[in-house]
């Protein structure tokens, strides 16, 4: 009898976890919009099409109402920037002009408020002006973790919450055009399917595949309503959580803050494969993406009940970001948070892999001045010109090493 017993359990276990594997796709989700067929999801391309088709199948098969102008879908023309100064023209039937979409589904539960959840699923297509790849050789830029991490994660909280938290209902939107501008988003919030007087709050996950094993998990514009620092610790135990007030960032969840509605970005932070061809879906955690994806979920439940959540306008710290005219060639730690700026990777052929400086290294001083986090490195930075020497010192594994830097 006791045999017995334990086989029935462990039946039941091994169903249980099956029907778990089934229903959760985000690997499967990233495996089909990484793939080389769908040639980097290039805003106005085939792999762009067939990646919002997709999309658009998983939404419908979960059983969201379509919410776009025709369908799924919202289209959206425009004519690429010359002066990377101004802004992109929305506009039709003329040369040159490039058409993408946004992908759009909606479970409606007759609620009074709306929450938006959204990722961007365009990348880079072959490369272009936003990669870093450095090599001649032409090369797809497949963006596992940018983002197809995010949209598959997207996908997942459709399916968690379709039933569940019924107080709300969810826009969920995967959108086009992020790398080009925050094309699709700021198109959306200038062309709603919905009424936005009733978003309570927007959930962007830009870049959440990569979790490392301290678990630290970046939000940003946790100023941007009064609730989300309380519930956001209150469900936290599993996460290592940098925190960022601002609602204005590189991503598309700034297009909702700039219409006064509270905003919520997860992201895992910069690698070395960032806009480079080696961003392939071998590469995530997708353990991690799992956790993330649970902890908004519970993040989501506990703002069920709070109604229409308040806004609050956070300082904007792009604004007081000082421009400069060089760089060291790195990719930063955007996630460290001890005294300095920490090197993440190094670009070959630029000024940092030339002095010595290797990922790891933690940026203590530049010049004549000290390096205590981003912002100063940043200020300590924007001084030199082309062709100006600098010293650098770097703490390496607890020891102080000195450098000579060339811009």
């Amino acid at each position: 009898m006791r045999n017995i017993i334990i086989l029935l359990f462990l039946s039941i276990f091994i169903s249980c976890n099956q029907d778990v594997e089934l229903n959760n796709k985000i690997k499967e989700d990233v495996a089909f919009l990484a793939d080389d067929q769908l040639e980097g999801r290039q805003t106005g391309t085939d792999g762009e099409k067939k990646a919002a088709t997709y999309i658009a199948e998983r939404m419908k098969e979960m059983g969201l109402t379509p919410k776009g102008t025709e369908d799924f879908y919202q289209e959206f023309s425009f004519l690429p920037k010359t002066d990377p100064h101004s802004e992109v023209e929305f506009t039709k039937n003329q040369d040159g002009t490039i058409t993408g979409r946004n992908v759009i589904g909606y479970i409606n539960n007759n609620a009074e408020n709306t929450v938006i959840i959204g990722a961007h699923f365009d990348h880079l297509g072959y490369g272009g002006e936003g990669s870093l790849f450095r090599d001649s050789i032409k090369a797809i830029h497949n963006g596992a973790d940018d983002n197809a991490s995010g949209t598959a994660v997207m996908l997942d909280l459709a399916r968690k919450l379709k039933g569940k938290n019924t107080n709300n209902n969810y826009l969920f939107m995967a959108f086009s055009g992020e790398e080009m501008g925050l094309l699709g988003s700021n198109y959306f919030v200038k062309n709603p399917t919905i009424n936005t007087k009733a978003v309570s709050y927007m959930i962007n996950m830009d870049m959440v595949g990569r979790l490392k094993k301290d678990s630290t998990l970046a939000v940003y514009g946790t100023g941007t309503s009064p609730m989300f620092k309380q519930v956001l610790n209150a469900h936290n135990n599993k996460f290592k959580l940098i925190e960022n007030e601002s609602g204005v960032g590189p991503s598309d969840h700034t297009s909702f803050y700039l219409a006064d509605i509270p905003v919520l970005h997860f992201f895992t932070g910069q690698h070395s494969d960032y806009h480079k061809p080696g961003d392939d879906s071998e590469k995530l955690n997708y353990e991690g993406m799992d956790r993330i994806s649970a902890y908004i979920f519970d993040v989501i439940s506990d703002l069920n009940d709070n109604g229409k959540l308040a806004f609050r306008k956070t300082k904007n710290e792009s604004e007081s970001t000082p421009r400069f005219k060089v760089g060291l060639g790195v990719v930063p730690d955007y996630l460290y948070d001890g005294k300095g700026m920490r090197i993440d990777g190094v670009s070959e052929g630029k000024p940092a892999i030339k002095a010595g400086l290797k990922k790891g290294d933690v940026v203590i001083q530049l010049g004549d001045s000290l390096v205590t986090d981003m912002m100063s490195y940043m200020r300590a930075l924007s001084v030199f010109d082309k062709g100006d020497k600098a010293k650098v010192v770097v703490d390496r594994n607890g020891k102080k090493v000195k450098a000579q830097i060339q811009f």
